[in-house]
């Protein structure tokens, strides 16, 4: 029997207990050994739990029982959930999570730790939630060099903007169906705002070119100011507004960023509604490749959770390579102004003046949304050079958003 121990039993920890249990024959039939928790740490008590006689108080408890061979940490936050990966690491044990606060803060430091102790961190569940996502980009995609990678990484966000598509509803009122529905915290800034897609982003900029960035410095923009012009915009287009993580490499350095993006329908990324995510990898060999499903979730979660555990226990006898990376450097990190695309343009003017923008930013691709207001959409260039031109012709935008072809 392999003795694990689950560090946080919030919604994740108790959906893997959930998922060890329910699945415990086909878990074991793929490790071997039946895999059981010895150990919940949690500051909580769960008497009517069936695991409830589990629950310690003190990390030392897990560090110091030789049996225990492995630590799922889903507690959120850095802190302490850094501080007890590390000494789980040191301590001999292996370690995966759900933690993309962690991973994208405190990655390259655990993984050298890991490799240090002959251990293995895995972090399958911290993007994406249910999607294999980091294990492909990994085994699958090794002979692929990326180019980009693009994601609806956030299902709060993307629930909102689906419904304000489809119901021409604004973002506040959205937003509050999504507070009673379930799908959006009391306190929602870290998804509103893009805080979680870009921890994410920086998570999966890592597994792409081997350098973690600080998610505090990458370009970060949300929803909040997403209203139903920006939606009936898109929707004159053809497109969507979707939430995207997004990164690829600039002339060799690394650039990560995120904001709301028109999507044509064209791009698979248009049709992924509701609290669903998908993931477009842009390989050189394989092309584009999509991974869709549910991004959050107690079991859809777990569900990743649980298969790094299989993954470990079931090759515990093999020291496993792990993901080698850097911490970014100034040097490693492409400015925004560099970022070459599409964007699009709404503009207050008359049809002589959609004309001249339609020249000014060498497209053809030009809708009035309304009277007196146009959309048009310029050629792949910077947002310098497109501010430029336009301005160029006296014409200011009302608002411009990056088109993902």
């Amino acid at each position: 029997m392999m003795q694990i121990a689950i560090l946080g039993f919030g919604v994740v920890g108790s959906g893997t207990a959930e998922v060890l249990t329910e699945n415990k024959k086909l878990i074991t039939a793929h490790c071997g050994e039946e895999v059981s928790v010895k150990y919940i740490l949690d500051l909580r008590e769960f008497p009517d739990h069936p695991l409830g006689d589990r629950v310690v108080h003190d990390i030392n408890v897990i560090l110091n029982d030789p049996e225990v061979v492995l630590v799922a940490e889903m507690m959120g936050g850095s802190h302490p959930a850094y501080e007890f990966t590390s000494a789980a690491l040191k301590a001999g044990k292996h370690v995966v999570t759900s933690n993309k606060e962690v991973v994208a803060n405190y990655g390259v430091e655990l993984l050298t730790l890991a490799r240090e102790n002959h251990v293995r961190y895995l972090f399958e569940a911290s993007v994406g939630g249910g999607i294999p996502i980091i294990r492909p980009m990994q085994t699958d995609l090794a002979s692929n060099e990326i180019i980009a990678v693009s994601g609806i990484l956030n299902g709060t966000t993307n629930f909102i903007l689906t419904k304000m598509k489809n119901e021409g509803a604004e973002f506040a009122d959205v937003l509050k169906q999504a507070q009673a529905m379930g799908y959006a915290e009391a306190n929602p800034a870290a998804d509103v705002e893009g805080l979680d897609a870009a921890r994410k982003i920086v998570i999966l900029a890592a597994l792409a070119y081997g350098v973690l960035i600080d998610p505090k410095t990458i370009p970060t923009e949300g929803i909040t100011k997403i209203t139903g012009l920006h939606t009936a915009t898109a929707d004159k287009l053809g497109c969507a507004v979707k939430l995207i993580g997004h990164t690829e490499r600039i002339d060799g350095k690394i650039y990560a960023a995120v904001s709301p993006y028109l999507v044509p329908a064209s791009n698979p990324i248009s049709h992924v509604d509701d609290v669903f995510n998908g993931i477009l990898v842009d390989t050189n060999m394989l092309g584009r490749a999509l991974f869709y499903g549910a991004g959050a979730g107690k079991l859809p979660t777990a569900s990743a959770v649980v298969a790094d555990i299989i993954d470990i226990l079931s090759h515990r006898a093999e020291e496993r390579k792990l993901p080698d990376w850097k911490n970014a450097a100034p040097a490693d990190i492409a400015d925004k102004a560099d970022y070459i695309c599409r964007r699009c343009y709404l503009i207050e003017g008359c049809p002589q003046c959609a004309a001249k923008a339609k020249a000014a930013l060498g497209t053809e691709i030009c809708e009035f949304v309304e009277d007196g207001k146009f959309a048009v959409v310029s050629r792949e260039m910077s947002e310098k050079e497109a501010t430029a031109a336009l301005a160029s012709i006296g014409l200011q935008a009302v608002f411009c958003l990056p088109v993902l072809d």
